[in-house]
């Protein structure tokens, strides 16, 4: 009797275990790389940044950067450079609020939208 009640307590532990790691822990976050300007160097990944921006930015600018309700950022990069855009994404513009996206993800969006063009 005493160990079938053990073994079942372990299995509960396991089970609450597995659903932790199933369903809570995200990982370790992944860093980018950052030169002494504060820009993410070239390292820095561009499918991170389309993940960026298709949680976002594809609402108001499309899913392929055609536009919408907000402008077309597929040459953006011609118009503006990546301090530029940077600034555009933390302060906002026109009809964009600011801080739609915020911290490190902000510099690795605006590299990446500065070699559209």
């Amino acid at each position: 009797m005493k160990k079938t009640i053990m073994i079942t307590g372990f299995n509960i532990l396991l089970a609450a275990g597995l659903v932790f790691l199933l369903f809570v822990y995200e990982g370790p976050k992944k860093s980018q790389p950052v030169s002494a300007n504060g820009n993410v160097t070239a390292s820095a990944s561009t499918e991170n940044a389309e993940d960026i921006v298709g949680k976002n930015c594809i609402t108001c600018h499309g899913d392929q950067l055609q536009g919408g309700a907000g402008p077309a950022l597929s040459k953006i990069g011609s118009k503006y450079n990546q301090s530029e855009i940077e600034h555009i994404i933390k302060n906002g513009k026109n009809g964009m609020p600011a801080g739609v996206i915020s911290g490190d993800d902000v510099a690795v969006v605006a590299k990446w939208l500065s070699e559209k063009k």
